[in-house]
């Protein structure tokens, strides 16, 4: 019993014929365990079931067995029962196979220490691999042991916890001028003219535009539905749901875009409402491979002045910061991007050099506004009084230049600017 002398609360421990002690425990399961070691010492191993003892009243306590389980069968699983878009489970597949799996697959959940995961880190970046790829790899990494960990309690911490492994510098992409846009459309075929016009303007994705029906078209209210994507997958396209529920939106368009839509829809596509709206030469689905080809994409960037590198889903920043320029609020931003959280909305919304200029502009207008009224109190005051002797008025400090202020030289320089 647990109050007769000698007899242990949890446990117990054994002398082996070798000298050594050994510890065993029936865990919360009712499974009789032995440490994974014996003991030089009795206290030694009664100190070893106090830890587990503790282990057990806190809830941190998991089967030793369980951190066993090698990584490479249990991401595998992990991505398979995960619920995920098409594209999305391929991507996870390929940083899995190619990236984790080669080495650290053949190791135990309960074998990665931070330490692991630092030296696999390196040896990515190392051999080749970049470093948004690293940072994809480890992230994909992070979140299969976080459910090693909290769901099903095979490990008891996660070792991807290491500060700015799951961030990257990305470069600001470039944004294209209105007249950018409306040059690189001019030099597109035709029947494409309509894609870059919409794209810029809509902000919507090469896969949203794709995928558009004449029936998603209104061109009476001026709005674009989107309720579906098209992916390319290996070997297929696919038709889907948006990226996201936020996604799955209603897009209202500027009158330019609505014009060559509706331009477009009489010339290229068919009556019915299944009919796409976007289409190749042939009237097949839009392939981006096909479509650069198809139009010379790179002679054509080169044509309208468009900076080197310009991908299409960079016509997507022109009309996203043509909304943000309006004052659209970040919640008006989110819902015309397609996205559910507000850090790509909060892209748009930061200060530009074109938008600070007008800023400066509108402060010179008020400045020099400002300093002209100072002037006219200043002289004013100076004005002599008939019939008196005029004197000098005293000198008054300077002022910060707004309403109140007085003539001062600097005053009066703005004024004559």
């Amino acid at each position: 019993m647990a109050g007769n002398k000698g007899r242990r609360r949890f446990g117990n421990v054994r002398r082996l014929p070798s000298g050594r002690f050994q510890a065993r425990y029936v865990g919360p399961d009712g499974l009789e365990r032995k440490a994974p070691h014996t003991f030089e010492t009795e206290r030694q191993a009664g100190k070893w079931l106090t830890v587990v003892e503790s282990e057990i009243i806190k809830g941190e306590w998991s089967a030793p067995e369980a951190g066993e389980i090698k990584l490479d069968s249990y991401g595998r699983k992990w991505i398979a029962e995960r619920k995920l878009q098409p594209r999305s489970r391929e991507n996870y597949e390929d940083l899995f196979r190619l990236h984790v799996c080669p080495h650290l697959g053949a190791l135990a959940l309960g074998a990665i220490k931070p330490q692991t995961i630092r030296t696999w880190r390196r040896t990515l970046l190392d051999g080749g691999t970049t470093e948004p790829q690293a940072v994809k790899a480890y992230s994909l990494l992070r979140a299969i042991l976080n459910t090693a960990m909290k769901e099903d309690e095979l490990i008891r911490q996660n070792p991807c916890r290491i500060p700015g492994c799951d961030r990257y510098h990305t470069p600001e992409r470039p944004v294209a001028t209105v007249a950018q846009v409306l040059s690189l459309a001019e030099r597109m075929p035709a029947r494409f003219s309509a894609l870059v016009i919409v794209a810029a303007f809509s902000g919507l994705r090469w896969g949203e535009l794709a995928a558009l029906r004449r029936a998603d078209v209104d061109l009476t209210a001026g709005t674009v539905r989107v309720p579906r994507k098209l992916a390319a997958l290996r070997g297929r396209m696919e038709f889907g749901p948006p990226k996201s529920e936020a996604g799955n939106r209603v897009v209202t368009l500027p009158a330019a875009a609505r014009t060559v839509l509706a331009a477009h829809l009489d010339e290229y596509v068919g009556e019915g409402p299944e009919a796409l709206v976007f289409t190749g030469d042939k009237g097949a689905v839009l392939r981006s491979g096909n479509f650069r080809r198809a139009v010379d994409w790179a002679a054509a960037l080169r044509a309208a002045g468009m900076p080197a590198g310009f991908h299409f889903h960079d016509l997507r920043h022109t009309g996203n910061n043509l909304a943000a320029a309006t004052g659209a609020s970040t919640r008006d931003l989110m819902h015309r991007m397609g996205h559910a959280s507000m850090r790509a909305a909060l892209i748009y919304q930061h200060a530009n050099s074109e938008r600070d200029r007008e800023i400066a502009d509108a402060m010179d207008r008020r400045i020099a506004k400002q300093a002209k009224r100072a002037a006219g109190k200043a002289k004013a005051k100076q004005k002599p009084t008939k019939g008196k002797k005029t004197t000098r008025p005293a000198r008054e400090p300077a002022s910060d230049g707004t309403a109140g202020a007085t003539g001062t030289p600097m005053a009066r320089k703005i004024k004559e600017s």
